[in-house]
C-alpha cells in the first residue's frame, strides 16, 4: 500500500452522521492513505469502517507488518479543534460540495471550511499571481476582481500576500473563497490577518489539511490545484517564470480549465510566467471584457448583476517620524511597486496610500541613488 494521489472512480453517498465522518476521516489521516488509496477502500470495502477494519491487513499484503491505523484520539481531537473554531467538514458527495471540484481525478476526500459555504455553489473564477506584485498588478488585479465580483462571480485566490490579497479584498463584499495551505484556522502570512478574518465573516475560507497543521511548503502545491478546480476558469496576474502560480496555472490545463493571463513587459521577471502562459495558448486579458468573453457560456447563466458600490475613502493620516528600518522598508515598498513600465507618481502615492511629501522625498533619494528613473509627466521607472 503506497502513499498516491490519483483516485478511481469516488464513492458517491457521503456520511450521514457524526460516527461516519470521524470515520472517514481516521480513515483518510492513517499513514500512508492517499486520496487514490482513500478511494479505493472505500469502493472495495463500502465504508470507512470496514475498510478501517481491513486496513491493517491490506498494509501486511503490502509488507508493512507493524501497520497501525490512526489513533482514535487524533481524530477526536481535531473534530473538537474543529468545533471551536466553528469548521465545518465538507466531505465528497455532500450537496455543499462544489461539482467542479468532484470533476478531479484527485478531488480531496473532505475538506474543511470556515464561513459562508453557500458560496460553494456559485459559479466561481480563480485570479492567482506574484507576491511580490508590482503597482500596475495589483490595479489590474483589483480591477478584475472586483468587475467579476460585481458580475456576480464568486472570486477564487490562495490567500497569499501581493495578487491574492488584492483579488479577495476587492471581491470580499461580493463573495470570495480563500483555498489555504495548512490547518484553515491557521493565519498565514502574518500580514493578512485582518482579511483572513473578513473573509471568515464575510466570505469563505477552506482547506483539506489537518485543523492546526502550520503551513510548510510542501502543503501549498496540493493546495493550488484546488484554487484551479473549484472554478471554470483561472486568470493569471503577473508569475515568475519558475513559481507556485505557475504551478496552478498547470493544475488548470492539466484539469481542462481555461487559462487566462494578462500580458506584462518583458523585461520585468514578475510577469515572465505570464508571458509564457501567453505564449503556449493562454487566452490574453487587457481587461475585465476579456475574461466575460472567454466565460460567456457561465455568464450566460447568472441571474443578474450587482450594482457597483461607491467606493468610500478615508483621509490620509500624518505617522509619526520614521525610523532607519522604517525608511528602509519604505523604500523597499516603492521599489517593489515600480518595474520597467512607467507608473505615475500619484498613482503610487494612492497605492502605497500615504501622503505625497512622505513619499516624494524618498523618491528623490532613490533616484539619487539609481534605483529609479524620472520621465515627463511624472512617470517613474524601476531600473534596479
Amino acid at each position: 500500500m503506497t502513499e498516491d494521489t490519483i483516485s478511481s472512480t469516488p464513492p458517491l453517498t457521503p456520511p450521514t452522521t457524526e460516527e461516519m465522518r470521524a470515520s472517514w476521516l481516521r480513515l483518510l489521516r492513517s499513514r500512508r492513505v492517499g486520496i487514490s488509496t482513500f478511494y479505493r477502500l472505500l469502493n472495495e470495502h463500502g465504508s470507512a469502517e470496514v475498510a478501517l477494519e481491513a486496513l491493517p491487513d491490506v498494509a501486511r499484503a503490502a509488507g508493512a507488518f507493524d501497520y497501525q491505523i490512526c489513533p482514535i484520539g487524533v481524530v477526536e481531537a481535531e473534530l473538537r479543534a474543529a468545533y471551536k473554531v466553528g469548521a465545518q467538514m465538507i466531505c465528497y458527495g455532500d450537496p455543499r460540495y462544489p461539482k467542479t471540484l468532484m470533476e478531479l481525478e484527485d478531488a480531496p476526500p473532505l475538506f474543511w471550511a470556515i464561513g459562508d459555504t453557500a458560496l460553494l455553489a456559485r459559479p466561481k473564477i480563480s485570479i492567482v499571481g506574484a507576491r511580490n506584485a508590482s503597482s500596475l498588478g495589483e490595479r489590474m488585479a483589483r480591477k478584475l476582481a472586483a468587475g467579476l465580483s460585481e458580475q456576480g462571480f464568486v472570486v477564487v485566490s490562495g490567500l497569499a500576500r501581493g495578487i491574492d490579497a488584492v483579488c479577495h479584498d476587492a471581491a470580499l463584499k461580493g463573495g470570495t473563497i480563500a483555498v489555504q495551505a495548512g490547518g484553515v484556522d491557521k493565519i498565514y502570512p502574518r500580514e493578512n490577518t485582518d482579511l483572513f478574518r473578513e473573509i471568515g465573516a464575510k466570505g469563505l475560507r477552506i482547506s483539506e489539511d489537518p485543523i492546526g497543521l502550520t503551513p510548510q511548503a510542501r502543503h501549498f502545491p496540493k493546495r493550488n490545484r484546488i484554487i484551479s478546480g473549484l472554478s471554470r476558469g483561472l486568470v493569471v496576474v503577473e508569475a515568475a517564470a519558475r513559481s507556485g502560480t505557475l504551478i496552478t496555472a498547470r493544475n488548470a490545463l492539466d484539469q481542462g480549465r481555461d487559462v487566462m493571463a494578462v500580458p506584462g513587459h518583458p523585461f520585468d521577471a514578475r510577469s515572465a510566467g505570464s508571458n509564457m502562459l501567453l505564449r503556449d495558448g493562454a487566452t490574453m486579458v487587457r481587461h475585465l471584457d476579456d475574461v466575460l468573453e472567454q466565460l460567456s457560456g457561465i455568464v450566460g447563466d447568472l441571474e443578474q448583476t450587482l450594482a457597483p458600490q461607491t467606493p468610500q475613502f478615508e483621509a490620509f493620516k500624518e505617522p509619526p517620524a520614521r525610523t532607519l528600518s522604517d525608511t528602509s522598508q519604505l523604500h523597499q515598498m516603492i521599489l517593489n511597486r515600480l518595474g520597467p513600465t512607467p507608473l505615475a507618481e500619484d498613482q503610487l502615492i494612492r497605492d502605497l496610500n500615504l501622503s505625497a511629501h512622505q513619499v516624494s522625498s524618498e523618491l528623490v533619494t532613490l533616484e539619487i541613488d539609481g534605483h529609479i528613473e524620472r520621465a515627463s509627466g511624472g512617470l517613474l521607472t524601476r531600473l534596479n
